[in-house]
């Protein structure tokens, strides 16, 4: 469960978290949320500080736990709000604006507690096809080996020149269809072909943060 109503940083963890397999539920309201935990279990909770309400929400919290399901607390807000987790009883926090790579951390440490052995990623799912487009307008068919925050892994058995190129594929696993511009930095004898990027629009490069997040997480 996440209580805010900051719904920046709750995409970034619903889509981490929904690598890991699990629902999330956004409460914007304390009380509601109060309410709920009293009702059902979570795995984790995480609450905003920013939020109004959540200094009585966490003071009203142990009294809560002890009637019901224990589960791990993560705070989230800037560094006065999250700076002493003592006297709340986290285990972990984030600070606001939270990036991929923080959440990659601090869910990397709670995952044995919040995810109770779910984590599952099938290797194969890299097996799809990316699009190269040269400037000649040719275009040419590869498979996708491997992908990074940097660029990607290629196998083709067609030839391939140095220079730029217009990439097309999809992030396995997901609805995302990159489209970026790159060039080659390495390639071997035998197929493989390692592609930098050199142009990537913003909302796509944060979208390859969010699922390379999801994939180390889940392995």
């Amino acid at each position: 469960m996440v209580v805010s109503r900051d719904w920046q940083e709750v995409s970034v963890l619903e889509c981490i978290l929904g690598g890991l397999d699990m629902d999330v539920t956004v409460e914007r309201e304390p009380q509601q949320a109060l309410a709920r935990l009293s009702k059902c279990s979570v795995d984790a909770l995480i609450v905003d500080c920013d939020l109004n309400g959540s200094s009585q929400f966490l003071r009203e919290l142990p009294a809560l736990q002890r009637q019901a399901k224990t589960c791990p607390l993560v705070l989230m807000g800037g560094p006065r709000q999250v700076h002493d987790l003592e006297d709340t009883g986290a285990l972990f926090a984030f600070e606001k604006p939270i990036s991929a790579e923080q959440a990659v951390r601090t869910l990397s440490a709670a995952r044995n507690l919040i995810v109770d052995g779910r984590l599952r990623y099938d290797g194969a799912a890299l097996e799809v096809l990316v699009s190269l487009k040269a400037k000649a307008n040719q275009t040419l068919q590869a498979r996708l080996v491997n992908v990074s925050q940097g660029g990607i892994q290629i196998h083709t058995d067609c030839a391939v020149e140095a220079g730029a190129f217009q990439i097309s594929f999809a992030l396995p696993s997901s609805k995302v269809q990159l489209n970026a511009e790159g060039e080659v930095a390495w390639k071997d004898q035998r197929g493989n072909i390692g592609i930098r990027f050199v142009k990537l629009s913003a909302s796509e490069k944060r979208a390859l943060q969010l699922w390379l997040a999801q994939q180390f997480l889940a392995n």
